[in-house]
């Protein structure tokens, strides 16, 4: 046995009403389903859905940085930095504002954070050769001017 792709993730969220306009508007996830008025499942549009949503109230305390769980959750957003340069400004227009932006070597980056305070990356791919020819171009960390 072995795992085929990644399916989708489940974040726990402390509001829907904060949280989905958000995903849905900043981000541009399909809604596509809702259940018990307490999960809200969005698709990027070739699944089902890749993403779910689950409310548990206002109560529940942000993320830990030093706690282990999800770091960050990431999107792709297309193959080239003028369609990373459209995403950046459209979380602008949405008033999100960025947390950071990286060259990977593989991948350029926009780091952002949701209603929560999960972190949220939205990369666009360099040229798979990269990686394919030096699988160690991976673990790059670099600054990037947009």
């Amino acid at each position: 046995m072995r795992a085929l792709k990644l399916g989708h993730a489940v974040l726990k969220v402390r509001s829907l009403e904060t949280s989905v306009p958000f995903y849905r508007d900043a981000l541009g996830l399909t809604e596509v389903a809702r259940h018990s008025g307490r999960m809200v499942f969005f698709s990027c549009g070739e699944n089902h859905h890749d993403l779910a949503l689950l409310e548990i109230g206002t109560q529940a305390a942000p993320p830990v940085a030093n706690q282990i769980g999800l770091y960050h959750l990431a999107f792709k957003v297309g193959d080239s930095l003028d369609e990373l340069r459209v995403c950046r400004d459209h979380l602008a227009a949405h008033g999100v504002e960025l947390a950071g932006q990286s060259d990977h070597r593989v991948s350029q980056s926009l780091y952002c954070h949701d209603p929560d305070g999960i972190l949220i990356e939205l990369y666009v791919d360099a040229d798979p050769a990269l990686w394919r020819n030096d699988p160690g171009a991976v673990a790059h960390i670099g600054a990037l001017k947009l």
